[in-house]
């Protein structure tokens, strides 16, 4: 039996031989390679830890007791019928197939009425997701993985591949044999870094002070190319105007980069004729993502690399399915299949849905729910497949908000959440293995996962769970789906109402997915038109602006996050999994060796770590590999949220994970 991983955006394809899994070698995006994650992914379903049966209780401090599925679907009814629509919240995850996708959104969205209808993606992508449709006119990448063989330079920023899309790093080693030159941007020298032809140790959050240099060089050295730019983009002259007059020395400096390394980026730079730029959210996940985002995608507009193989700006995903979440529409600031909350759209929407019940405003994102409980304006939140008390930023915060809200269900399918003392009524979901559906990868790949194994307990997909509410509440037709074709039947259809039907997920045949993947716009832009008003993409002028948290006398250092190898998200399933644990601990800070000095802390010494929302102790990693005056702490450890900034981006609502100032010290010591 073949199926596809369910871990990182890579999607690699996977196959069942007498209960063994195994890499599938005839699956074109990985070829047989596996991580350490996929490999074990078997063990992680049938354990201990999982969430086997309904669980309710009145307030907080009562302990949890079983509940019927009926029951408990009855009091979710009658939760939601006490109240408004606005003050009802559905919170989704990545690690949700397309057909549990679009279900949740067309209950929210279509038939409760609330656009509060938001997903964990919005923490790790959706930076990307409003650069693309400001540059492009849509969310589109216009980069596969694949491209990668047809690349001279790749240049990762903000991207840790060899720890977070392992296989995609495996590739990315493979193509270097054939003469592929990789550079690496980041304030780490991680492991990515130490397979790299260059590695530029940038400050933290000077990433557009970069690129706004290299696009000012292009122009300055006519590197541009202003024949692509002449028939396919829209802006150049202002832009160059603006670039011309930023001094080039001082955004060198600000980026902390040596005169000489960045004349060896742009020599390599100047010398290929294919080039990619790949990230992820080293670059999102800041008060300033979409621009970042900008940034990256006006060199390849401006240099007309982009559109042709093995060039182009190249979002990476962290999570199987965040990118068909944004398919489906599953963020709060989308209607539905790249729609918009447009009167033209709701008009589609609604008339293919077969309601009246569309709000024609954009919901609240996910941090932006956490100040509505604050101000007390929710009363019901959903939350299927993920863990938001663990993640979201400012975590004390998000704590203190989340009990003011009267009533939380969460839908998961594993025991052990953060999230779980803040819930009135938990319902147990079926995971990866344990049910079948369709999720695309990030470069736009869909794929179909099989059920594996039996669905363990009173375990439902989620889609049968959000279906059973919507024929709760009165919407029994719109709701009357007996399996996930049935509903991703549905789904394509509805996918011809996209902007000129360029989600042309329609052409998809269930059948033939069983066999072989499907890519989705693989023509939209291949005569380089755009699905702007002039088919034209658009530069976007942009500037740091230092709206991130800096460091002070009292918070000198800057804390960074990210992922580790082994370990996924906060190790729920991974965790369990006792051979992932020895590639390196999952809780640490990482510490530059002469910061640590200066401080007489020792490697693997207790330390505390604080910022203005909170501290936690960890032990102490002491390395050369990280720029000083800057830490990093994995996001496998539990409490980092603690410390993190819930600073937004004003467009893409993206928290600012990777920029708080911070403190660190010996523990007992302040």
């Amino acid at each position: 039996m073949k199926s596809v991983c369910g871990y990182c955006g890579v999607g690699c394809g996977i196959e069942i031989h007498n209960g063994t899994l195994k890499g599938d070698r005839t699956y074109p995006v990985s070829k047989g390679l596996l991580c350490a994650k996929g490999a074990s992914s078997l063990s992680s379903v049938n354990t201990d830890a999982r969430l086997l049966h309904s669980q309710s209780r009145l307030t907080l401090h009562d302990d949890f007791s079983a509940i019927e599925w009926s029951t408990a679907i009855d009091m979710i009814a009658e939760k939601i019928t006490a109240t408004t629509a606005d003050r009802v919240g559905l919170y989704l995850s990545g690690q949700l197939l397309s057909e549990d996708y679009y279900v949740a959104n067309k209950l929210g969205k279509g038939f409760i009425g609330t656009n509060n209808v938001d997903t964990n993606s919005r923490m790790c992508m959706s930076s990307a997701v409003v650069a693309h449709k400001k540059a492009f006119g849509a969310d589109y990448v216009p980069v596969r993985m694949d491209d990668i063989e047809h690349c001279n330079l790749l240049i990762l920023v903000g991207s840790n591949a060899a720890e977070a899309h392992v296989v995609l790093s495996n590739k990315i080693k493979k193509a270097k044999k054939k003469g592929l030159k990789v550079v690496v941007i980041d304030p780490r020298e991680t492991m990515t870094a130490e397979y790299a032809d260059l590695y530029l140790p940038i400050r933290p959050g000077s990433d557009i002070d970069f690129f706004n240099l290299v696009a000012g060089h292009l122009i300055q050295e006519g590197m541009a190319d202003l024949d692509y730019i002449d028939a396919h983009v829209n802006g150049y002259e202002r832009y160059a105007e603006a670039i011309g007059k930023l001094p080039a020395s001082e955004l060198l400096t600000r980026c902390g980069i040596a005169p000489e390394k960045f004349e060896a980026f742009m020599t390599l730079f100047g010398s290929s004729e294919n080039i990619i730029t790949a990230w992820t959210m080293g670059i999102n996940q800041s008060v300033q993502g979409v621009e970042k985002n900008l940034s990256i995608i006006n060199m390849h507009l401006i240099s007309g690399k982009i559109n042709k193989a093995g060039n182009g700006p190249f979002s990476l995903t962290g999570q199987p399915n965040a990118m068909g979440g944004r398919e489906v529409g599953g963020l709060s600031t989308m209607l539905a299949v790249h729609l918009d909350f447009d009167e033209a759209s709701i008009a589609k929407v609604s008339d293919f849905w077969g309601t009246e019940n569309i709000d024609n405003r954009a919901g609240l994102s996910a941090f932006e729910m956490v100040e509505a409980a604050e101000r007390g304006e929710l009363d019901l939140l959903i939350i299927s497949h993920t863990d938001p008390i663990y993640h979201l930023p400012n975590r004390n915060r998000v704590e203190a908000a989340f009990k003011k809200i009267p009533f939380i269900i969460e839908i998961n399918a594993y025991d052990d959440s953060e999230t779980k003392p803040f819930s009135h009524l938990r319902l147990p979901a079926a995971p990866w293995g344990e049910k079948e559906g369709i999720q695309t990868n990030m470069d736009r790949t869909i794929t179909r996962q099989e059920k594996l194994v039996e669905t363990s307990g009173e375990a439902k997909p989620d889609w049968e769970i959000f279906s059973m509410i919507g024929r709760k509440l009165g919407f029994q037709e719109a709701f009357a789906y007996k399996n996930a074709a049935e509903i991703f039947e549905e789904f394509k259809a509805m996918t011809k109402l996209s902007k000129e039907a360029h989600l042309d997920i329609y052409r998809v045949d269930q059948q033939r997915l069983k066999t072989e993947p499907y890519v989705w716009g693989e023509n939209l832009f291949g005569e380089n038109r755009f699905l702007t008003a002039n088919g034209k993409a658009n530069l976007h002028m942009v500037e740091s602006k230092n709206e991130s948290e800096q460091r002070s006398p009292h918070f000198p250092f800057i804390l960074l996050t990210g992922r580790i190898r082994d370990q996924w998200h906060s190790g729920t399933k991974t965790g369990l999994i006792e051979k992932l644990k020895k590639h390196k601990p999952d809780s640490f800070v990482e510490i530059n060796s002469s910061d640590a000095a200066s401080l007489h802390i020792q490697d693997g010494e207790h330390v505390e770590v604080s910022t203005l929302r909170g501290r936690v102790t960890l032990p102490a990693k002491v390395t050369d590999n990280i720029r000083e005056k800057t830490i990093f702490i994995p996001v496998t450890e539990r409490q980092v949220n603690y410390l993190t900034n819930d600073l937004l981006d004003p467009l893409s609502k993206e928290p600012d994970f990777n920029h708080a100032a911070a403190t660190i010290s010996k523990s007992g010591d302040q």
